[in-house]
């Protein structure tokens, strides 16, 4: 019988790994085809990765809350279900690292920024030391340090701190394990590596302390999905130079038609209509107009997306942040976006989305008003190159003109916000776009039908 190989599945177009959180099987048990195997995690959305074969799991080749590239092989599976298991146990500790690290070596592009470390002004001569992109992306998700990391001790190759090493030193540190401050010496060498256009400078002398804490206070540890939201909240505006335009809009006539209809809709359809849809349908008619909003940045590229995924923030009920994206926006009419909104933030928040609802998103929409918020200045969500915001509407005195000259009304009032990459759009491409999308709700049509 043919052994086949269980892959890591690709989960989007910037997700480059993804961490295994439990395995539904182990080795010996039988499987059948399109049976879950193991559960994994992105920084995105949890997901179940199901068998492409039926058979007996063979081996396993990672263990729970090991963080495997795209496209690595996770499991054998021996096809046929009367297959002799001849491999019962996981792959050494001693052979995963090696096996893993030189997968990423292969497959994630070098960025000197993650990788390289500058000596202190104050320190002496400095050391070369190579780090694995993933035994820096473990530090990354961890919050170790640079320091905390050259202190580890390394039992791989010349010294080199492996993938064991660190998840010791978390597990260590996590229980309370670890000292204080440590003040070593390193020799001053260059340690040879398999990837030399990866190096670290490090000072010859590094220290470690651990913060103090005083009064009352209490301390929460961040969970998986905080860790990485942090962390790419914090990479983006590290890759994107960001700016931030503003307008109000008078959404009256939006506020009122759907006020008008929205009973009848939701007996008609079977769905509550929120606003969400209706500011979407505004944001695909101006990005048709302006599709540089649509597009991401690849080196010295602008590559323009031109089929329209609109990405919607959804807070989660444990107070963390998912982003689906509604597919095709501008395929479908307002009863179409109204489903796919509706059914997208239930997925959400009941933790049934799959990989492929947070993948491929051109734009994001973010709604702060549905938490009372008036404006905001959001963070792009890499890799594209703007998201918008929408405020809470309010009731205010607004001076309107007349046939009869101007006049003080009553108006539904909306501040939008767009917050987009200044290296390929401007402020005036900015500005006019979100003019776009203020005029598109302004001036909507309070007697369409539904």
């Amino acid at each position: 019988m043919a052994l086949v190989d269980l892959i890591m599945p690709k989960l989007g177009e910037s997700i480059m790994e993804a961490t295994i959180l439990k395995w539904h099987k182990k080795p010996g048990d039988t499987i059948k085809e399109d049976e879950t195997v193991l559960d994994i995690a992105t920084d995105k959305v949890d997901s179940e990765v199901p068998s492409t074969t039926a058979g007996v799991l063979e081996q396993i080749l990672f263990s729970e809350n090991d963080v495997v590239p795209i496209g690595a092989v996770i499991a054998k599976i021996r096809a046929g279900t009367d297959s002799a298991v001849t491999q019962s146990q996981p792959a050494s500790p001693a052979a995963q690292p090696e096996y893993e690290e030189a997968k990423l070596i292969e497959e994630v592009p070098y960025q000197p920024s993650q990788f390289m470390v500058q000596p202190s002004a104050a320190a002496g001569k400095t050391a070369l030391k190579f780090y694995s992109p993933l035994v820096m992306n473990i530090a990354q998700q961890e919050g170790i340090s640079m320091i905390e990391l050259e202190n580890i001790e390394g039992t791989g190759q010349v010294g080199r701190v492996s993938k064991k090493d660190i998840l010791a030193y978390v597990s260590a540190k996590a229980s309370g394990n670890y000292p204080a401050v440590t003040v070593y010496q390193k020799k001053e060498a260059i340690v040879e590596n398999e990837t030399p256009n990866i190096q670290v400078a490090v000072n010859s002398t590094a220290q470690v302390m651990t913060g103090s804490y005083t009064g009352n206070i209490e301390i929460i540890e961040m969970d998986r999905m905080r860790k990485l939201i942090a962390k790419h909240m914090v990479d983006s505006k590290n890759t994107s130079a960001h700016v931030t335009s503003f307008a109000e809009c008078d959404v009256t006539n939006l506020v009122l038609w759907r006020e008008k209809i929205k009973k009848d809709f939701e007996k008609r359809e079977g769905e509550k209509i929120t606003y969400t849809p209706l500011f979407i349908e505004a944001i695909v008619k101006s990005i048709k107009k302006y599709p540089l909003l649509s597009s991401s940045i690849d080196g010295d590229k602008v590559i323009i997306k031109k089929d329209l995924n609109i990405g919607m923030a959804t807070a989660l009920p444990n107070g963390n942040l998912i982003v689906p994206v509604i597919k095709n926006a501008d395929q479908l009419n307002l009863t179409g976006l109204t489903k796919q909104v509706n059914n997208l933030a239930n997925a959400a928040r009941t933790g049934k989305l799959k990989p492929d609802d947070t993948n491929g998103g051109t734009f994001t929409l973010t709604n702060i008003g549905s938490f009372g918020s008036i404006m905001g200045t959001p963070i792009i969500n890499q890799p594209q190159v703007a998201i918008m915001a929408v405020g809470a509407i309010k009731k205010r005195a607004m001076v309107i003109e007349t046939p009869q000259g101007d006049s003080i009304a009553i108006r539904h009032m909306m501040y939008i916000s767009l917050s987009y990459d200044h290296r390929i759009i401007d402020g005036a491409l900015g500005s006019t776009f979100l003019n776009a999308v203020s005029k598109e709700l302004e001036n909507f049509d309070g007697n369409r039908s539904i």
